[in-house]
Parts: C-alpha cells; structure tokens; sequence
C-alpha cells in the first residue's frame, strides 16, 4: 500500500512539475539591442519597438552569383551566422547543426539561413557553390555570401555584435572568427543568440523559430 501511494506521489509530482514548466514556456521571444546581449522584453520597453537596434541594410552575393539584401529578406525569419570554407574547428560544425534548423523548415519559405564568408578574398561564388553543394544546402532557402571585406566585418561587428562588445573595438584587419548564431525577425530585430557549435543550442533556436512564427 505504501508503495502504491509513494508511486502515485511521484506520477502526482511529475505532472505539476510539467504543467508549471508548459506555464512558465515563453509566449514571445525577448529583443537583443546591446553587445552584451542582454534580453529586453516588449511590455518591459520604454521605446517603440520600430525604434529598437536592427540589422544595417546590406547586399552581398550568394552561391548562385545573385545579389541578396536585406529587402530580400523583409518580412521573412532567417538565421545568421559567420563562417569560411576552409575552417577546420567551429564551422564544420555550425554548417552540420545548421543543416538540421535548414530540414527542420525545409518546406517554409518564410524561414531563411544567412551564412557570411569572414575569408571573402578567398571565398568566392565557385567556392560557395562548392561548398555548398558539399553541405547539402538548399540554394533556394539558404545563402551563403561573399562581398568586399569591410562591409561584412562591419556588418558582423556593428549590427550582429558577432563578437559582443570586444568586436566593436576591431578594425577590419583583424580576423572575424565567432561560434554565435543569430536569430533575426522580420523587421531586422535580433531576437535570439546560441552557440552554433551545440546540437542543443540548435533545438532550441528550432523551437524559438516556431514561437517567433507564431507571434509574426
């Protein structure tokens, strides 16, 4: 009998602590504004949200040799981050736990993956599409860009704050190497970071994809 009750304690406990868990799972996703990263929530904000820090306008070229700007991208969810092709550590990696955020919205066009090349002196359309077909990439849904150097050190820096608040003391001649994935919303707001070197890091971004789809 006593086991009985201490079972039924334990499915008891389990269930409340599932229910506070679905209670306490954000209905929004919070604002990124500052290097430092520091979530900031809309009923918390003292300004319009029109007002808040964005992605700088940019237009940089893809794979296919097409011209991609942020105009591209109004209005669409993407997911940012900084790599080369020939890196040998962190980006073999951000490209293998990126390719599963690209299957998991493989049939939602609203859904977009932005990949900067940090060597594009050496990164080039050829070795983008290369590159690219190596990965699987779904040209249509995922972009890999190359342009002139210190636009996308400053986009990277300025705008993404790729590398926090070190970054913005750099200057273009010093290399840009970063693990962080960025989550942008439709109006060019940053709404999440994550390591983009952790499977786990990239389940999240999944599920922070889908709650910030469902609040557009």
């Amino acid at each position: 009998m006593r086991n009985r009750i201490k079972i039924k304690l334990i499915i008891l406990g389990g269930l409340c602590m599932f229910l506070a868990s679905c209670q306490e799972s954000p209905e929004n996703l919070p604002y990124y504004t500052t290097p430092d990263f520091t979530p900031r929530w809309e009923a918390e904000l003292k300004e319009p949200v029109q007002q808040l820090h964005r992605i700088a306008p940019f237009r940089f070229t893809n794979q296919l040799g097409q011209k991609v700007a942020n105009k591209d991208l109004a209005g669409k969810i993407y997911v940012a981050n900084f790599f080369f092709t020939t890196c040998p550590s962190i980006c073999p990696k951000m490209t293998t736990n990126l390719f599963a955020v690209q299957e998991a919205f493989a049939r939602d066009q609203s859904i977009k993956l932005v990949s900067y090349s940090v060597m594009p002196w050496f990164d080039s359309v050829p070795m983008l599409k290369k590159y690219a077909a190596k990965n699987h990439v779904d040209n249509e849904k995922w972009h890999l860009l190359t342009g002139e150097k210190e636009k996308i050190y400053e986009i990277a820096r300025q705008s993404y704050f790729a590398e926090k608040g070190i970054g913005l003391t750099k200057s273009s001649n010093e290399f840009l190497h970063t693990e962080n994935v960025f989550l942008i919303d439709g109006e060019g707001h940053i709404r999440g970071v994550y390591n983009g070197t952790l499977p786990l890091e990239m389940k999240r971004l999944i599920d922070d994809v889908k709650i910030l789809k469902k609040n557009s």
